[in-house]
């Protein structure tokens, strides 16, 4: 509940200013009833509560009911004036007040006249603090005269000629709706040849044969009444060309030249308004109604512009085809020259209209309650604004503060009021009025002086129970005039809290950010001021968080199988959890195949549908936790597919039974297409509003052909059906004929009623618009309420055309109003509305976050804490607070670098947070901010802080230069993330022999300055494998690896040659030894210059070094024993078909050689069914090795060329037509073995086969 807004003099101390702000609160609290025996011995002066309007138009035929409803404390007297007298009730038996109000009701109905009781009436609510007065009261019956008679000539015009139908309805009040039909009751069409102005005429901007007719009606609706009056019918009779040239023929001589001239254009000449320019005042707010018509033919196209500016955007709107400018919500900025240009194609017309805005008087700041302490100062404030500018006057208790008693606390400052060390006699009710030629503002505002010992609202030993690690809010809601000073304390006799581990808020709440188990107690809140002392004790207990330890896991599975999903859970022992399963964020399925245990979920013979997402969620009293799985449901083994179709759509639809809210629909169904048809869709068509658009009525079961629609007013519907069954829809049905509904009031209102400022001076209300078909008649408006919540404002309405939002200036920043908005039509409102909460807008938060602390809780993580600002310095919705981090420096190198900032953001009131990703060894700075929906506060003072060292990255390189024979130089680059102070290097590496064995591990400490190592003593014509990382204090960062190898001892081998063509330049070395290393030089020989020329030499290494051992597979028992098997299955298959071929057993390939003997058939050689010797061709192959090694002296495999010929599979094997084998064996076919490790390889198992055989 938002506080009362005061203004006080500059000099009050900030203590007072608080306890007044204090004050207005809990009085203006009084409204809702937190303590009933408060509200019943606290005194308060009169508040008018509700009244009627100020312009108050009521039926003649109803009783009179004026309004006039007050609260206060003792509760108001009430008294009337009228026409500024004294209005004595009780000398009148048909006038009498309603019991404990103030609401008056003059009996009509039983003999009295409305017109004997119009006049301005104003209401008076009096207690002992003062008196409260109503506005001015105008009433007024309506009325709804009948037409004056008059003698209707006939009109008789030519065609293409203008012509205007006078309506000149009777003066009314209100005055009536005007519109024109025949006698058939059915409007009249209008477009742009033919419409009605805004004065009810009826306009032709030219006539048409098809205009003749005899029943021109104008009608006039008075809705006060109800009533319908008729004008008498107006007859046209319009003459065509060829008719009147035939008339005239008639009456002439074959000798006389005849002829009406032809239908001749013409250029638009406007019919109204008349003249080149006109005027036009309008007050602020209002709706600005221009309108041109124009005559011509061919018809004019009327078009509007503002002189010297645009039209307002989203406020204009075009109606009666564009004959009507609409301007919404106008505004001074909307006054200037509107000009209509009529235009058709023989030239133009046009008209300027002069708009000048008026304003009735508004409010800037409206007076507001003023609760004070005997001795305090204070003031109410009454701004308005109008045009012209409007006069202020005061009234004290309803009498003009001139002749009002004179109070020494009371200082009159134009419009201001100043009040001085009030005393309780001080107390009494103001009235501001703000009024000029166009109206008034009147305002009541009341100052109410109160001596008050303290007390405490909230119930005692009240039991608070939180979850540890969250905040704990424990309430002392007070009350006390002066305001009282609160202090808690920890249990019955202990010390008063303070420090940052606790927040004291403004109403009295005691807050524990971070309540811990040990916060559990007994809590003591103490009110005192100058007339008393109060005390409440509550009751804090602190649970465990509950948690789920066993998440459901993520399940593919398949169709038809089962699957089960874990949410085992932790909770506090005096918590009682509930365990909630969700598919999709929905619902279980209410199906008996999910099954629900204590701590799982299973699905029996799942299907597709079942596909999604499942969710645990646990709930207790105090908190909630949830964990979701994906389930993935993939498809069974194949099975055969039925295929079915959709269904036919339906056909022969009829309408019957046709009532002003239902109807009948039946229809015959299509051909369902072996699916049985499960639903029938209706789908309806507006033609009246939205043409072309189909919506969803509703469904029926399949085994249905007939439904009682409900139907809405003022629509012209046509229905469709659509039939539906398992594969899918059928196509919509032929539309019905179409049914128009009667008009009626709107039945509802607009929903998603919203308020929220876009500014800080603003409200904007916003709501969703009736579609075409709710406005259930013409003239759909809204009427749009507002008024600012908890104060003892009266509703502000407003009317506004069918759009979707409305802006309300000049208010306060971010306090909460009361708003509703409700529909209404051409024959009445929609029900009364809900009313909402919005907010006017937001303003940035003032304050930034104290106490900010860092706990940096390792080398990469730290926690921030922060006090929280008070609520009512961010000035809108807390959306929660940013924290900015940057690193500063990093320790280890003292080297600034560009600063990036981070930001992390922690929603809601939350007080702390992590900052994860920090750099091991900085120093960082970081600020906190207050965040809500306008953006940013102020930043917190910068607050420093360190991270500890942590493991430093790997070193930046390692390369190893320089082999000899027992000797290799590592060179090493320091780690490119320290993360702290380098104290040392570690270097391990071992040999690795040509059976790729590992050898013994050394390991080596290094000083941290040292960039390079000589290692001695190595083995000659070995390959190392080195691991090499860096530390600081906090251990081993991670190793980068590298392998070498020191050359070959040259007096142990000799060098060879290979003689090469001298055009080539490359060689490829054969027959190496697997992981060995070579020098290797290149000379030139048989030069005429002298002896041959040697080049520098390389050195380069065979074949990758493997650290794991190969197991050649080929000497397996297991592998030999299965190759022997396969071998002796094979053969024995051979001889089987040798006996059967010797024995003359005939197979189809056979069969067919007999039938069909071909002569040309040769007996083979080589694939004549004798199988040549097999020749393991591999045995003999050379091992070919050689290679060119690159610089970074790495070996690189060149890619296998394996294929199924080299195995006997390709084309050299072939097959009968009875399936036999009828081609030859054939070695592998031989190829280039693959360089390096060659010989390691384990032979293929194939060839094992063929060796066998």
């Amino acid at each position: 509940m938002q506080p009362k807004v005061m203004m006080k003099k500059k000099n009050i101390s900030a203590s007072k200013a608080s306890l007044i702000l204090f004050l207005c609160q809990i009085v203006s609290a009084l409204d809702v009833p937190l303590d009933s025996k408060l509200l019943e011995e606290l005194l308060q002066p009169p508040t008018i509560t509700q009244q009627s309007p100020k312009d108050y138009i009521v039926d003649p035929r109803e009783n009179i009911v004026i309004q006039c409803e007050a609260k206060g404390k003792p509760p108001p007297s009430f008294s009337w004036t009228r026409n500024g007298t004294h209005f004595d009730i009780d000398k009148d038996a048909l006038v009498t007040m309603k019991p404990n109000s103030g609401t008056l009701v003059i009996n009509i109905m039983n003999g009295g006249k409305a017109e004997a009781y119009e006049g301005v009436y104003q209401c008076t609510a009096r207690n002992e603090r003062g008196a409260a007065i109503s506005n001015n009261i105008v009433i007024r019956p309506s009325r709804s005269p009948l037409w004056t008679k008059e003698k209707l000539e006939p009109n008789q015009v030519r065609e293409g000629d203008s012509l205007v139908l006078h309506c000149r309805p009777p003066v009314g009040l209100p005055p009536p709706i005007i519109f024109w039909m025949d006698n058939a009751f059915q409007r009249l069409p209008q477009s742009e040849r033919v419409s009605q102005g805004l004065n009810g005429d009826l306009y032709f901007s030219n006539v048409q044969p098809e205009d003749t007719r005899e029943d021109y009606i104008c009608y006039a609706r008075f809705n006060h009444t109800q009533t319908i009056q008729q004008k008498q019918p107006i007859s046209v009779k319009v003459f065509s060309m060829d008719s009147l040239n035939d008339t005239i023929a008639a009456n002439l001589s074959d000798t006389d030249i005849y002829g009406a001239k032809p239908v001749t254009e013409r250029q638009p000449v406007l019919l109204t308004p008349t003249g080149s320019t006109s005027t036009k005042v309008e007050l602020r707010g209002n709706v600005l109604l221009l309108e041109c018509i124009a005559a011509g033919l061919p018809t004019p196209v009327i078009r509007w512009i503002k002189e010297g500016g645009e039209l307002p955007a989203n406020r204009t709107f075009f109606e009666n085809f564009k004959k009507t400018l609409k301007i919404i919500d106008v505004s001074e900025a909307d006054s200037g020259n509107y000009k209509c240009i009529a235009r058709n194609t023989l030239g133009s017309a046009h008209h300027v209209i002069s708009v000048t805005v008026k304003a009735a008087p508004y409010w800037i700041t409206a007076p507001r309650n003023l609760v004070l302490s005997p001795g305090e100062d204070g003031m109410l404030i009454c701004r308005a604004n109008g045009n012209p500018k409007p006069d202020i006057s005061w009234l004290a208790n309803g009498v003009p503060i001139a002749i009002a008693p004179e109070d020494p606390s009371r200082k009159v400052d134009g419009d201001t009021i100043i009040f001085s060390h009030v005393q309780e006699r001080s107390s009494a009710v103001y009235q501001c009025n703000a009024s000029n030629e166009y109206g008034y503002l009147l305002a009541n505002a009341f100052v109410n002086v109160l001596a008050e010992p303290p007390r405490i609202l909230t119930p005692a030993n009240k039991l608070y129970q939180v979850i540890a690690d969250s905040p704990a809010l424990l309430d002392c809601a007070y009350f006390g005039s002066p305001k009282p000073e609160i202090e808690w304390f920890k249990g019955v006799k202990g010390s008063i809290l303070r420090g940052n581990e606790y927040v004291f808020h403004d109403n009295g709440t005691l807050e524990i950010p971070v309540a811990q188990k040990d916060s559990t107690g007994t809590y003591t809140c103490v009110a005192r001021n100058e007339l008393g002392k109060i005390q409440n004790e509550v009751q804090l207990e602190v649970k465990d968080p509950t948690m789920i330890i066993k998440q459901p896991e993520y399940k593919v599975i398949q169709r038809y199988g089962q699957v089960s999903f874990e949410c085992i859970i932790k909770h506090d022992s005096t918590l009682l959890p509930t365990v909630i399963w969700l598919k999709d964020n929905d619902e279980l399925p209410d199906d008996e195949r999910f099954l629900v245990g204590k701590d799982n979920l299973t699905i029996m013979n799942v299907t597709d549908k079942d596909d999604g997402t499942y969710t645990c969620i646990v709930n207790t009293t105090l908190d909630s936790v949830s964990a979701s799985a994906v389930l993935t449901v993939v498809a069974a083994p194949p099975t055969p597919a039925i295929i079915y179709a959709r269904p036919n759509p339906p056909f022969d639809l009829e309408l019957t039974g046709q009532l002003e809210r239902s109807v009948e629909l039946s229809w015959v169904p299509g051909d369902e297409n072996n699916s049985p048809i499960t639903n029938f869709v209706i789908e309806f068509e507006d033609g009246l509003h939205e043409p072309g658009v189909w919506h969803y009525q509703t469904e029926v079961p399949g085994t249905q052909t007939t439904v009682q629609l409900k139907l809405s007013p003022y629509v012209s519907y046509s229905f469709r059906v659509i039939a539906v069954n398992e594969i899918g829809r059928s196509q919509p049905s032929e539309p019905s004929e179409q049914y128009l509904t009667k008009s009626a009031n709107p039945d509802e209102n607009p929903s998603n009623v919203q308020g929220i400022g876009s500014e800080p001076d603003n409200l904007v209300i916003t709501w969703e618009s009736l579609r075409g078909f709710q406005s259930n008649g013409p003239g759909l408006q809204y009427k749009v309420s507002w008024r600012q919540k908890d104060v003892d404002d009266e509703w502000t309405s407003v009317i506004v055309a069918n759009v979707s939002k409305y802006i309300v200036s000049g208010t306060p920043t971010f306090v909460p109003y009361e708003i509703k908005v409700q529909a209404l039509n051409d024959l009445g409102y929609a029900p009364e509305p809900l009313e909402v909460i919005g907010h006017s807008g937001e303003d940035l938060p003032m304050v930034a976050p104290g106490n900010v602390q860092v706990h940096v809780i390792n080398s990469t993580l730290a926690k921030v804490h922060w006090d929280p600002v008070p609520l009512k310095t961010v000035r809108g919705h807390l959306q929660g607070y940013k924290v900015y981090y940057w690193k500063v420096q990093s320790l280890s190198r003292r080297s600034r670098r560009h600063v990036e900032k981070k930001i992390l953001t922690f929603r809601g009131n939350k007080t702390f947070g992590m900052l994860p990703g920090l750099e091991p060894y900085s120093s960082y700075k970081l600020n906190v901010r207050v965040v809500n929906g306008k953006g940013e506060g102020p930043a917190s003072p910068d607050k420093v802080f360190k991270t500890p060292e942590g493991v430093p990255s790997s070193p930046s390189f390692l390369k190893i230069t320089n082999p000899t024979l027992d000797s290799l130089t590592l060179e090493w680059g320091s780690p490119t993330h320290p993360n702290g102070v380098l104290t040392s290097y570690i270097l391990k590496f071992q040999p690795i022999n040509n059976t790729h064995e590992l050898g013994p591990l050394v390991e080596i400490r290094i000083p941290a300055n040292e960039s390079s190592l000589i290692l001695k003593n190595l083995n000659y014509s070995t390959r190392y494998k080195f691991y090499f990382n860096a530390q600081t204090s906090v251990g081993s960062g991670s190793q980068i690896t590298e392998e070498a190898v020191t050359i070959m001892d040259e007096g142990k081998e000799d060098w060879k040659k290979e003689i090469v063509n001298g055009s080539r330049s490359f060689f490829v070395l054969k027959g190496l030894t697997p992981g060995t290393a070579y020098k290797v030089r290149v000379g030139a020989e048989g030069l005429s210059q002298g002896p041959g020329v040697r080049s520098s030499e390389d050195v380069f290494e065979t074949g990758p070094a493997m650290a794991s051992r190969q197991v050649d597979i080929a000497t397996q028992g297991w592998f030999i024993g299965l190759m022997c098997a396969v071998a002796l299955l094979i053969l024995i298959l051979l001889i089987v078909c040798f006996i059967r071929r010797n024995k003359g057993g005939k197979y189809p390939v056979k069969e067919k050689e007999d039938a069909h003997a071909d002569p040309e058939i040769q007996p083979m050689k080589e694939d004549d069914g004798t199988f040549g010797e097999y020749s393991d061709a591999e045995d003999h192959k050379p091992l070919k090795k050689g290679s060119r090694t690159p610089s970074d002296r790495t070996v690189k495999k060149e890619d296998s060329d394996d294929s199924l010929v080299d195995y006997g599979e390709g084309v050299n094997g072939q097959f009968n037509e009875d399936g036999s084998f009828i081609g030859q064996y054939s070695g592998k076919k031989e190829k280039e073995p693959a360089e390096g490790n060659e010989s390691s390889e384990a032979p293929s198992p194939v060839n094992a086969m063929n060796s066998f055989v």
